[in-house]
């Protein structure tokens, strides 16, 4: 009876260990396409570091001497500026909406997130038409002062640090501005009636109990707001700032030297880090705890505004939307309006044609990966899969900048291998497959936004039940079989939700399609960005107007969203 039991007993553990080994390899095995999809991520990474370290010192005398400094403080100078101006606009316009009531406050909490649709670049190719010497702001001036020649006035110039950073918080600051007035709407309205009752005014509420509770979301979308600062280049260059961003290229391109170059990339890539940690260490403690069912209508009333201080309320909210919106679009319909006839020309069509397909295979690619590394992460239940599904966030930190750069020197060298194990086996070149196609184009895209993706998808994912492909498995089906015929369509609202993000973000992306696009292939980003360079901002108008009514599609719908919160809003 002994040996039967201990055979028995050593017989079932080498069936368990032989089913650990058949769980381990199981796993391996379902990790792998994620382990490769992190690979292509971190790639460019891997490749700027290693030009980096393996450059000689020989450019560092110059960079330290006559780049780093300069370009250095010019983008912490930028960062200081739009840090604060973001921060008071964002904060401002949140706090107004959430405890004032006041006429067309609905219609302006809407309208105050659409200068999302406008990108960096395009707002500074209108700011710097709206307040040149020509444009209507001077002129208005001289005909209302008699004015003559600039010498006769002084006007602040738009082509400056603080003309940018203008640029930039008049569309940015929507990202600060949504998470504030989240953080007000579901804590900030109660404790502050709370703080009311006890003698408290609206403003000292504010500063005393409202900012500290909104301090970690404040910072959250700030930091956002500084990772696109830091990609930023269109608007840089147009406007004559020479940020670090800007310094990667001339180092390249003017001096030739790649290895100054990936060393300005490396130093990036850690403000860039240090950002990324900034907003993780202000979200470690955001929790909200919404009130219960009973209390969802006794939500306390906003503060009545009538006459002259109603009238300020409007015109202080007012402003940001027109400076990030409405002057771009006057700006470019006004110039439209003259060039119809555009939409008839090959080249703009052609630009339309590529940056929809672009933007389309992009967003395919990048739902395709994100849905991978999801399944795996769901189906292996492992810390591994779970880490490697957070990875690629890492994309969309990096700058655009950076991110081509790298990819360009990893594509050129798979194109070298293939071309030459090719001469070496079969007697042909095969040339550049990858290195200067719109393959490139699309695969930098993927990679920079599919964070985008990863996020939407697994905010869908994480409301179905655990255990439903669970349930389908038992009934026979495979993981695979599973997740195609039960988690997709259920997912089918989110991934449309994750496409529309990519499509839209792909169509607007300019550094790294500047850097990776073919020879004559343009989207709408660089058919702008062309005629910009030459001066020439109103040829580009018609496709500038596209790019923002792609860009609103996104908008449009967390703007629905909003106006649909009854709960919330109003």
């Amino acid at each position: 009876m002994t040996v039967r039991t201990a055979i028995s007993a050593d017989g079932a553990a080498k069936v368990l260990n032989m089913a650990r080994a058949m769980l381990r390899s199981w796993r391996l095995g379902t990790l792998a396409p994620s382990i490769a999809i992190v690979a292509v991520v971190m790639l460019p990474i891997c490749v700027i570091a290693a030009i980096a370290l393996n450059g000689t010192a020989d450019d560092w005398p110059h960079l330290a001497t006559y780049v780093l400094p300069q370009a250095f403080g010019v983008t912490l100078t930028l960062v200081a500026l739009v840090a604060a101006g973001t921060a008071f606009v964002g904060v401002s316009c949140a706090w107004i909406v959430v405890t004032y009531d006041f006429p067309f406050r609905r219609l302006l909490t809407w309208a105050l997130i659409l200068p999302l649709a406008v990108p960096p670049y395009l707002a500074a190719y209108a700011f710097g038409e709206y307040f040149t010497f020509t444009g209507p702001v001077q002129s208005a001036l001289r005909s209302l002062f008699g004015f003559q020649t600039p010498r006769d006035y002084w006007f602040p110039d738009i082509r400056s640090t603080g003309g940018a950073a203008l640029v930039m918080v008049s569309v940015l600051y929507p990202y600060v501005y949504l998470t504030t007035r989240a953080v007000f709407i579901l804590q900030g309205r109660n404790m502050a009636e709370v703080a009311r009752t006890l003698g408290g005014s609206p403003l000292r509420v504010l500063l005393r109990v409202q900012l500290p509770v909104a301090r970690p979301a404040i910072a959250a979308g700030v930091a956002l707001v500084l990772m696109e600062t830091l990609n930023d280049i269109g608007a840089s260059t147009y406007l004559g700032v020479r940020t670090l961003t800007t310094s990667v290229f001339t180092t390249w391109l003017n001096r030739g030297s790649l290895e100054g170059a990936a060393q300005i990339a490396m130093l990036m890539l850690v403000a860039v880090f240090a950002l990324v940690m900034t907003e993780q260490w202000a979200r470690r403690n955001q929790r909200y705890h919404p009130a219960r069912g009973t209390q969802i209508r006794a939500r306390p009333a906003r503060v009545r505004l009538t006459g002259w201080r109603a009238g300020l309320a409007i015109m202080f909210v007012l402003v940001p939307f027109v400076s990030g919106f409405g002057v771009p679009v006057y700006v470019f319909a006004d110039y439209a309006s003259r060039r119809m006839q555009q939409l008839y020309e090959p080249a703009l069509m052609n630009a339309l044609a590529n940056s929809l397909l672009t933007a389309f295979w992009a967003s395919v690619l990048a739902i395709v990966a994100a849905l991978v590394l999801l399944n795996a992460a769901r189906v292996a239940r492992s810390r591994p899969a779970t880490i490697l599904a957070r990875l690629p966030v890492v994309g969309y930190a990096i700058p655009g900048t950076i991110l081509s750069l790298g990819l360009l020197f990893a594509l050129a060298a798979i194109d070298n291998w293939i071309d030459g194990q090719a001469r070496q086996y079969f007697g042909y070149s095969t040339g550049l497959l990858l290195t200067g196609s719109a393959t490139a184009v699309v695969l930098a895209c993927a990679i920079r936004f599919l964070a985008l993706a990863e996020g939407s998808i697994r905010s869908g994912l994480d409301k179905l039940p655990p255990n439903l492909d669970e349930a389908a498995r038992t009934l026979g089906r495979t993981p695979l079989r599973a997740g195609v015929s039960i988690l997709l369509p259920l997912l089918t609202p989110a991934i449309l939700a994750a496409m529309i993000l990519v499509f839209v973000d792909t169509v607007k992306e300019l550094s790294a399609t500047m850097l990776l696009r073919p020879f004559g292939f343009n989207t709408l980003a660089t058919f702008v960005y062309e005629n910009a360079s030459r001066g020439a901002v109103e040829d580009g108008a018609i496709a500038s107007l596209l790019i923002i009514a792609t860009a609103l599609i996104p908008v449009a719908l967390l703007s629905s969203a909003l106006m649909r919160d009854r709960e919330a809003s109003f």
